[in-house]
């Protein structure tokens, strides 16, 4: 089955200006009048408003399988059990409805523990998790650990759950994927995708007859850009979530993000980052242990960064030399 690119925010503003002033559009695959994105933007002859300007708490992406993900996240890696469970509640409180752990963090008990202590139902949140490489052998032992994940949390299915990496060398990244898939059959994940995988490892996917993953989890931040990675999901309808999107609260003084942040009325550094990734189309997952920081993180939705402002934060790009974590993209 076929699904197109998903379009960037920049696309869609493109395609609106251009019917505005009936120019022809650009060749971005998004942007083709046979595109199943351009027929859909330009189905009404009605002006559609910037998408930006409706960017709540509540908005969502589609993904490939066609289950909505919320577009901002609750990271809680480095939380154990228990912190676990009071941020996820916490976050809830806040009006998150996107959680992302993994059995590499070793608190997925915590984070079902808050589920149901919530109240909320089921069917309002989009859960994740992850299978780390060092965790399993191949395909079975990849089956049994979902399983366990199910069991640890407390839950019946994962709305998402993803390869964590692909240090695991060729062989074992597939038989990790078609565990995943064959999961994903079961009812047991809704949706499967990856995490820290650089093109060569979606090219393994394709020459083996695989489906291509819904999403892939990576570092995405202005020091970190992973452009190749980025443009090469854009283009085969993979979104694209950012890890440590605040940079671990390491911008630096006097760049472009401090100089946005200090232009603007009642915010910092860490908003203009979250704004920053929702902008360009990516799903941050900012996380923090502190309840006011949680609720700040998400108080993104009054303000907007202009062309300018944007522009000027994807010119910190340090490629590479910008990772502030293991970023295995590069695993062979």
């Amino acid at each position: 089955m076929y699904f197109p690119p998903h379009p960037s925010p920049y696309e869609i503003e493109l395609l609106l200006h251009r019917r505005a002033i009936n120019l022809t559009p650009s060749r971005s695959p998004c942007t083709q009048p046979n595109s199943p994105n351009y027929q859909l933007l330009f189905s009404s002859t009605d002006q559609k408003p910037s998408i930006m300007s409706h960017l709540t708490l509540s908005s969502t992406l589609k993904l490939n399988t066609g289950y909505e993900i919320p577009r901002l996240g609750f990271g809680v890696f480095e939380i154990g059990n228990d912190l676990c469970a009071a941020s996820c509640l916490a976050a809830f409180e806040a009006g998150y409805r996107h959680i992302d752990s993994a059995t590499f963090y070793e608190n997925e008990e915590g984070m079902g523990r808050a589920i149901r202590q919530s109240g909320l139902k089921r069917e309002e949140l989009f859960i994740t998790s992850k299978i780390n490489s060092l965790q399993v052998d191949g395909y079975e032992s990849t089956l049994r650990a979902v399983d366990k994940s199910l069991r640890e949390s407390g839950l019946d299915y994962f709305d998402l759950y993803l390869v964590h990496d692909g240090l695991s060398g060729k062989q074992r990244r597939l038989d990790m994927w078609r565990a995943l898939v064959e999961k994903q059959k079961e009812g047991k994940i809704r949706t499967v995708g990856v995490s820290n995988f650089g093109v060569h490892h979606f090219k393994d996917l394709q020459e083996a007859g695989l489906p291509l993953p819904a999403l892939n989890q990576i570092e995405l931040h202005p020091y970190c850009q992973q452009r190749e990675i980025v443009k090469f999901c854009e283009e085969n309808g993979i979104l694209i979530e950012a890890y440590s999107p605040l940079i671990r609260g390491k911008a630096e003084p006097d760049d472009a993000i401090s100089k946005v942040a200090a232009s603007k009325e009642n915010v910092d550094i860490y908003q203009v980052l979250v704004r920053w990734s929702l902008q360009k189309g990516y799903i941050p997952l900012p996380k923090s242990q502190r309840p006011e920081k949680i609720r700040h993180n998400a108080d993104v939705y009054n303000f907007e960064l202009s062309d300018e402002e944007m522009k000027a934060i994807d010119a910190l790009d340090k490629g590479d030399k910008g990772a502030l974590l293991w970023n295995p993209t590069g695993a062979a």
